[in-house]
């Protein structure tokens, strides 16, 4: 007889047993129950009792879309080789499906019409029965629930054989047209990225530091060198050559909800790129640079180091960062790393606490009610683009993949550029 048991995860309990796989391997299989822990027993011992009468054990009547997609995440998402980055994004769309009334729906009765109702909504948006008015989601959002959705029906076809089809094949992601208007006012341009104008950056540095913020530093970084805001929190001291004045971007930083652990990544296109900073920045780390160095003495003991450890969970690899005191012992296996977005304390600065200080930051600044992170790397493409920067060489600063993705959202620094270009012309039309 198979031996199982039961366990929580988060509201929902699981029940899991052994099994021979088909090269006659015993390996424990693990399935989605109910919130009762009564329920998902009854579930565990059905389950057993279908597999001694070698029945298919994997097709219980009431399994949802969601509880489909729990077990492609346990079996498929988290074994496989994606980045960790990408799972984590996959596991945040999940939710997402899980909340809607698709994931509630047994997936016995799902058709291609219901996934195709559920994908026009996320394509164009919606108004509830509420009045609560869905607005359409980005194409790529709309990527990322494709790739979700196409995953996981495929999965529920072969190796589960849940479903004898996949619905999913016959759903199209209509993409929505661009309009022209053939007869636009004089002057009209296409709208451009929102940007911070330089006298509203130096009031926000201003506001940061009367708060005297840690997030000073890395939005000073991020403005004159286009990180993300990951990418400025990985930063080392490693990283940064003041004497030729760039820095080389390798890492990001992250949390993930899930694990409720801190990890060091991979960049968002997982390309290590230079970006050469100006005279401004160079003074900024600095002076920042000699500040922590003070500050390592004026604490003594209570100073605060990070590390990084190596995880393996499911085959996957994580690198957590831990912070401890200077009294503190490191555990095990774990590897000092000196980062230059750091509080007083020493503990590292994190994108959320950095987020935080953008939204404080709007709602006391004039002028920049619309503000978020984003922007200032807006801003620093903008400024290049403006100043006559080539466009390709901005793509590889920015480390963007492909060249339209940058030209197609800054119109506004390609348009100066090209307005540049053209009165060059008046020069040598001059005879200068």
């Amino acid at each position: 007889m198979a031996k199982g048991s039961v366990r929580k995860k988060g509201k929902k309990w699981y029940y899991r047993f052994y099994i021979e796989d088909e090269s006659g391997n015993r390996v424990q299989k693990e399935f989605p129950g109910t919130e009762s822990k009564s329920e998902t027993e009854s579930l565990l011992r059905k389950a057993m009792e279908d597999y001694e009468a070698r029945r298919f054990i994997a097709k219980p009547d009431n399994l949802t879309v969601g509880g489909m997609l729990d077990l492609w995440v346990e079996e498929s998402l988290k074994p496989g080789n994606l980045s960790n980055g990408t799972v984590t994004t996959y596991l945040t769309t999940i939710e997402q499906i899980k909340k809607h009334p698709i994931g509630v729906r047994k997936l016995r009765t799902v058709t291609a019409e219901h996934l195709q109702a559920y994908v026009d909504e996320l394509n164009f948006g919606c108004t509830k029965p509420d009045g609560t008015v869905i607005p359409p989601k980005s194409k790529g959002y709309l990527k990322i629930f494709s790739a979700v959705l196409q995953g996981a029906f495929k999965f529920a076809v072969f190796p589960k054989q849940l479903i004898s089809f996949n619905p999913m094949q016959y759903v199209a992601f209509h993409v929505k047209k661009d309009e022209v208007d053939l007869f636009a006012g004089e002057g009209e341009e296409a709208v451009a990225a929102p940007i911070i104008p330089h006298d509203k950056f130096l009031e926000f540095e201003e506001y940061l530091r009367e708060k005297k913020s840690p997030a000073l530093l890395p939005i000073q970084i991020a403005y004159y060198t286009g990180l993300r805001i990951g990418e400025v929190c990985g930063l080392t001291w490693q990283d940064i050559n003041l004497e030729e004045q760039y820095l080389t971007v390798r890492r990001s930083i992250r949390y993930n909800a899930k694990r409720r652990r801190t990890e060091i990544g991979p960049t968002k296109r997982k390309k290590v790129r230079t970006v050469d900073f100006c005279d401004t920045l160079a003074d900024i780390l600095r002076k920042a640079k000699a500040e922590q160095h003070k500050r390592r003495f004026e604490y003594g003991e209570l100073y605060r180091l990070n590390y990084y450890k190596t995880v393996t969970e499911k085959g996957r690899k994580y690198y957590d960062l831990y912070t401890l005191s200077r009294s503190e012992q490191a555990p095990e296996g774990c590897n000092e790393i000196s980062l230059v977005c750091l509080r007083e304390d020493g503990s590292p600065e994190s994108p959320g606490a950095i987020a935080l200080a953008c939204r404080s930051a709007k709602k006391h600044i004039p002028g920049l009610e619309g503000f978020h992170f984003h922007m200032i790397r807006h801003t620093y493409t903008t400024n290049l683009l403006a100043n006559g920067a080539a466009p390709k060489d901005v793509q590889e600063l920015l480390g963007h993949k492909h060249l339209k993705t940058m030209t197609g959202t800054y119109a506004h620094g390609t348009r100066e550029a090209k307005r540049t270009a053209a009165r060059s012309l008046d020069k040598m039309a001059a005879g200068k």
